[in-house]
């Protein structure tokens, strides 16, 4: 069984108010193990960072000027996690802004 654990960083709290995500972080577990392999990387979310969720994670905009955008990584991150089970603490919250991130690239409905 493989198995993706997942967790994001955002600007905020509120996809739909255009909060994105900055950073994701994905450890790969084949039958409960560690591989070895993971996925990392800093988005420029191309807006301010909330005050409140820069309380929480550190990361400010200054960090994040020279990091790629998030159509510059959704492919790599969909072939990493592609045909494993996603293990992510509160799920609701991370797939709503990567389903978000998603929506916005050129050709999604």
């Amino acid at each position: 069984m493989r198995q993706i654990v997942l967790d994001t960083e955002t600007t905020g709290l509120e996809p739909g108010l255009g909060h994105r995500v900055i950073e994701i972080g994905c450890v790969e577990l084949q039958n409960r193990r560690h591989t070895g392999r993971t996925f990392h990387c800093f988005v420029n979310p191309e807006r301010e960072i909330d005050e409140g969720a820069l309380a929480v994670h550190g990361i400010s905009r200054a960090d994040l000027g020279d990091q790629p955008l998030f159509g510059a990584i959704a492919n790599e991150l969909l072939d990493f996690i592609g045909g494993a089970e996603l293990v992510i603490h509160n799920a609701a919250f991370d797939v709503a802004f990567l389903d978000a991130g998603l929506a916005r690239l050129p050709g999604e409905a």
